[in-house]
C-alpha cells in the first residue's frame, strides 16, 4: 500500500469520525438540555446529555486529525466546512429528535373554574385509537369549538380565549394533544398527530346534547392551529378555523421563501426538507399534507368551511404564511395580522379587537346560511 493510500485513509477515518460525532452531537443536543430542564435528570435526559458531550469530544477530535493530516494553508477552508457541517447537523438532526422526543408539559394546576367556567373532565379516544384528555364547557347557542394548544403546552394555555368564547354561547372542548398534560401517547412537536386527534375531538362534540354537528369549528394557536388547518383539510365536518401562529408543519409550507428572501429562502427549503425527512425516520406520526394543500382540499369542497389565521405583527415570516395560505383559499381566508403582537398573543395585545373580529368571523362562519 503508497503512502499515498494510506494518507487518504486516515484521512476519511478521521472525517467519518467528525460525521460520527456530529450525529451524535445532534442528537445529544435535541434531547438532553430540553429534557433536563422539564423532567430533571430522568433517563432520556442522562442519554441525551452523555452523547452530546461525547459527540463534541469525537468531533473534535476528528477535526484535530483532519487538520494534523492537511497542510497548514488548506486550514482555512477545512474549519468553515466543519462549522458549516456543525450547524447543519444541529439545526437538521437536532431539530428533528427534539421534535420526536419532545418531553411531557405538565398540565398546571388551572382549570375553567379559575376563569369563571363551569365545565366536567372528559376523556375520548383519537382518530388512531390513543386516549386523549380534556375539560367540556356546554354552550348555549348549538355552536361547538375545539380549542387546540402550541407545541410544549397544555390545554391550560388555551383558558383565556375559551373565557371569552364560552361567554358568547360556544360550547367549548380543551383538549391536552397526545404526549402533552394528561393525554396518552408521545407528543409531536411539528403537529404530525393534528388530523388524528382533532378527529377524536369533533366525534366527542358531535354526541353533546345541544351540539348541531353542522356548526364545529377548530381555533388553534402555534402547532394548534396547523393542526386546526390541516383538520379541517381531512375533516368535512369542521365548519370554520381560526389558525393563530401557524408557519410550517413540512417543508412545502415554506414555499414562500424564494419570493420572500430569493436565493437565502432556497438555501433555508432545502435545509428544512432535509430536517424532515430526519423527521420521518424517527416518529412514526404520518407526515401530513402541506397547509396550503390542505386549505385548498377544504375550500373546494362544495361544505367547505371558512379561515381566519391570524399573524404577530412581531413575526414577518406569520405575515407571509397568512398570505400564501390566502392564495388557495378560493376566496374562503381571512387575514388578521395583529401590530405589535408576539407568537400566539393577539388577544392580549389586543384583547378588544380579538373579541370582535374572531365572534364576527365565528358567527358567520357557524350561525349563517353558508353551510
Amino acid at each position: 500500500m503508497s503512502a499515498t493510500t494510506r494518507t487518504g485513509r486516515r484521512r476519511g477515518a478521521w472525517v467519518l469520525l467528525v460525521a460520527f460525532g456530529l450525529l451524535a452531537l445532534a442528537a445529544g443536543v435535541g434531547l438532553g438540555p430540553r429534557h433536563y430542564a422539564e423532567e430533571g435528570l430522568t433517563s432520556v435526559a442522562t442519554t441525551g446529555l452523555v452523547l452530546l458531550v461525547v459527540g463534541a469530544a469525537l468531533a473534535a477530535w476528528g477535526t484535530f486529525g483532519v487538520l494534523a493530516g492537511t497542510r497548514r494553508r488548506w486550514w482555512a477552508l477545512v474549519l468553515p466546512l466543519v462549522l458549516v457541517a456543525t450547524y447543519l447537523s444541529l439545526w437538521t438532526l437536532g431539530q428533528a429528535v427534539a421534535a420526536s422526543y419532545p418531553p411531557r408539559p405538565e398540565l398546571g394546576g388551572r382549570t375553567p373554574a379559575d376563569v369563571g367556567l363551569t365545565y366536567r373532565e372528559v376523556a375520548f379516544p383519537s382518530g388512531d385509537g390513543v386516549r386523549l384528555s380534556g375539560w367540556y364547557v356546554p354552550g348555549s347557542n348549538g355552536s361547538a369549538l375545539v380549542l387546540m394548544h402550541g407545541a410544549g403546552s397544555t390545554r391550560s394555555a388555551e383558558l383565556d380565549h375559551a373565557s371569552v368564547l364560552a361567554a358568547h354561547g360556544y360550547a367549548v372542548l380543551l383538549f391536552d394533544a397526545r404526549g402533552h398534560g394528561e393525554s396518552e401517547g408521545r407528543g409531536m412537536d411539528f403537529g404530525w398527530y393534528g388530523e388524528a386527534d382533532a378527529e377524536g375531538a369533533v366525534d366527542f362534540l358531535v354526541e353533546q346534547p345541544g351540539v348541531d354537528p353542522e356548526r364545529i369549528g377548530l381555533v388553534g394557536t402555534s402547532m394548534g392551529g396547523e393542526q386546526a388547518i390541516g383538520a379541517a383539510g381531512a375533516d368535512d365536518r369542521v365548519a370554520a378555523v381560526v389558525a393563530e401562529g401557524a408557519t410550517n408543519r413540512v417543508a412545502a409550507d415554506k414555499g414562500y421563501l424564494e419570493d420572500a428572501y430569493g436565493t437565502r429562502g432556497q438555501v433555508q427549503q432545502r435545509i428544512d426538507a432535509l430536517t424532515y425527512w430526519f423527521t420521518d425516520l424517527l416518529t412514526e406520526a404520518p407526515r401530513p399534507s402541506a397547509l396550503r394543500d390542505s386549505v385548498a382540499a377544504a375550500t373546494g369542497r362544495p361544505d367547505h368551511p371558512a379561515f381566519l389565521v391570524i399573524a404577530a405583527g412581531e413575526r414577518p415570516d406569520e405575515a407571509l404564511v397568512a398570505d400564501y395560505l390566502q392564495e388557495r383559499g378560493n376566496g374562503l381566508v381571512q387575514t388578521w395580522t395583529v401590530p405589535g403582537a408576539g407568537h400566539t398573543q393577539a388577544m392580549k395585545t389586543a384583547p378588544d379587537e380579538w373579541e370582535s373580529r374572531v365572534l364576527a368571523f365565528l358567527d358567520d362562519s357557524l350561525e349563517g346560511e353558508g353551510r
